[in-house]
């Protein structure tokens, strides 16, 4: 075995023995927001009240494909609301930091917002709909497995800056945010879902109220951009979910890439870029059989 593909092994070994990572800190407006820490806060008595959703994920874990029609999907398993709310303007941003995230676990980086009709806090998951307000996926296929939304979140330090869009009417709504790991999307119930979501409160003075759809209709286990092979050369890829709301969004502060051999659907992320330093190319994860 040559000591390349011995590397890659390793690599993707150690990214499967530990948890993947969950969002622990929301930046608003100069304002710090802690995120619901799922290796401390599950089972306390007294945990603090949040803007982010609470879970009974204590794993890190993923949401399998054959339970995209399930509840989970929808803010991960067992989601409870957030008691809190972050204020933002509408354009403004909301700036996300994860615990951690590996980068054989490549895929995109999707966000959408749901408007909550009264109270974030006592709001009824299921009858949320939610309408895309970012999506990023394949941005460099020169090389297979390519470079991914995800690669980005890594190089920024594990974070990634939602845009609001500006026209979207004030009130209280849910940012639903997720990576989509496509390592193992090759077979059958491989991809694996890392939905995250916080309660946001946003001003200002736009009238929209796009149309949205339940989390739980968002994706098929064999939708194109789920079912799919990454380290085969990978020509274009199809962003899964609903499409990209086109009402105004905040003003791009970096200069946009344009992905290599990107399907319209890719391209169409209203996410500007800084471009990184490449990431290492080549690695295939070990398949991962374990309930994580």
């Amino acid at each position: 075995m040559s000591l390349s593909k011995v590397a890659c092994l390793i690599i993707g070994t150690v990214g499967l023995a530990v948890a993947h990572g969950h969002i622990d800190r929301i930046d608003i407006d100069g304002r710090s927001y802690g995120g619901f820490l799922v290796d401390k806060y599950p089972g306390q008595p007294n945990v603090p009240e949040l803007i982010a959703w609470s879970t009974a994920d204590t794993q890190d874990a993923y949401v399998q494909t054959f339970d995209y029609n399930q509840s989970n999907i929808i803010c991960h398993q067992d989601a409870k609301p957030g008691a809190l709310a972050g204020e933002v303007a509408a354009g403004g941003k909301v700036t996300l930091h994860w615990s951690r995230w590996f980068e054989d676990h490549r895929g995109p980086v999707i966000s959408y917002l749901a408007s909550c009709n009264g109270s974030c806090a006592s709001v009824n998951k299921t009858k949320l709909e939610f309408f895309k307000v970012e999506e990023a996926g394949l941005l460099d296929n020169k090389k297979s497995p390519g470079r991914w939304a995800s690669d980005e979140l890594m190089a920024a330090n594990n974070t990634w800056t939602v845009n609001i869009p500006s026209d979207i009417a004030p009130g209280n709504y849910v940012l639903r945010h997720e990576i989509i790991a496509l390592h193992n999307a090759m077979r059958d119930n491989g991809a694996q879902a890392y939905p995250q979501c916080i309660n946001l409160k946003v001003t200002g003075g736009g009238t929209a109220t796009p149309k949205g759809i339940p989390a739980t209709q968002f994706y098929k286990p064999t939708d194109p951009g789920i079912l799919v092979d990454i380290f085969n050369n990978l020509r274009t890829y199809v962003i899964p979910g609903p499409a990209l709301y086109n009402g105004r969004s905040a003003a791009p502060t970096s200069t946009a890439v344009t992905p290599t051999g990107a399907s319209p659907t890719a391209a169409s992320s209203t996410r500007a870029w800084a471009i990184p330093a490449a990431a290492p190319q080549g690695c295939r994860s070990v398949p991962d059989q374990s309930p994580r």
